[in-house]
């Protein structure tokens, strides 16, 4: 390759520390006699290889700014997580495995909250402790099989003298947790005193959903859509209002009309809306496990209550009220 000169244009001379000329360079791509092509093409129409290997130096530069510009992305959404004041983080897990075989229709990330650039998705729950969210432990477990999920949990300092088994209830803290880039949904629990629990998804633009049940539907909607039979999509709300509002809210006379429902229902279908389990089972399973109705329910609850924990799902629910 032919040595080029730089010629100043203007009167600077060599003493000086800091020109104020111009330099007029060669141009590179300056052709050679009277041939039309550039130097950096071969006479076969071919690349110059060193051209190649210099646009897939570019191609990998791009791809290493992709991945950082989602970890800066990730470590923003760290920053504008709501409730910064707390106490104490106890802990971070990462669970990963098959994607769950219970529901016949799945979901992705993508087509429920639309496109994203890398960034972890941040689910933020406020909770009481006095009332354990049993039905998002048990949605939590679901995700964790279908995603890359950072599970953690933190105290307000609006709350004092957590259970122990309240602080562990997501599972223990993974090794990789301060990796946040690596994770497709971040699950964090905050034991709060609040007097409903409230959800924060996408904390700059969206409001918060409160309630169990109406957080419950949202999680739900990452693992499985909703039938695509209106009547049947009725039958599910109506037995996760029910669950909420009569099994976990209501007086014991309401309790006793539900697990009578419950009972005639099942005696029907194995699952509360059919042949597929939903939703709905999740709801009533944990609204009848926190009231205590569990042991006097009927035959057909009994062995639904059965069916539900053959699953393994509901473990965690189980296990925080043990």
């Amino acid at each position: 390759m032919p040595m080029y000169q730089v010629k100043p244009i203007c009167g600077a001379h060599a003493e000086t520390d800091l020109p104020t000329c111009m330099y007029k360079l060669p141009n590179i791509h300056a052709q050679k006699g009277n041939s039309c092509t550039p130097e950096h093409a071969l006479q076969n129409g071919e690349v110059d290889p060193a051209v190649k290997a210099l646009e897939a130096r570019q191609d990998e530069i791009m791809r290493k700014l992709h991945e950082l510009k989602a970890a800066v992305e990730g470590l923003a959404k760290t920053v504008t997580t709501p409730d910064a004041d707390l106490d104490l983080t106890v802990s971070s897990s990462l669970s990963e495995s098959a994607s769950s075989t219970t529901f016949k229709g799945v979901t992705d990330l993508d087509t429920v909250l639309g496109k994203d650039l890398g960034a972890l998705r941040d689910i933020v729950i406020n909770a009481n402790p006095a009332q354990p969210p049993l039905s998002l432990l048990v949605l939590h477990s679901l995700l964790c099989q279908r995603y890359r999920v950072l599970s953690t949990v933190h105290v307000h300092s609006s709350v004092n003298g957590v259970p122990p088994q309240l602080l562990s209830c997501l599972g223990p803290r993974h090794a990789d947790s301060y990796a946040r880039h690596m994770f497709q949904l971040g699950f964090t629990l905050i034991w709060k005193d609040v007097p409903k629990l409230q959800m924060k998804f996408s904390v700059q633009n969206m409001c918060p959903i409160e309630g169990e049940a109406n957080v419950a539907r949202f999680l739900f909607k990452l693992l499985a859509p909703y039938p695509s039979d209106p009547a049947l999509t009725t039958m599910v709300d109506s037995w996760v209002d029910t669950a909420f509002f009569q099994l976990a809210e209501g007086s014991t006379k309401e309790r006793s009309t539900v697990l009578r429902a419950l009972n005639s229902a099942l005696g029907r279908n194995p699952w509360l809306a059919g042949q597929e389990f939903s939703l709905a089972d999740i709801a009533c399973y944990c609204c009848v496990l926190q009231s205590g109705s569990a042991s006097a329910a009927p035959a057909n609850v009994q062995r639904w209550i059965k069916s539900c924990e053959n699953l393994g799902h509901f473990s965690p629910a189980k296990q925080l009220l043990q």
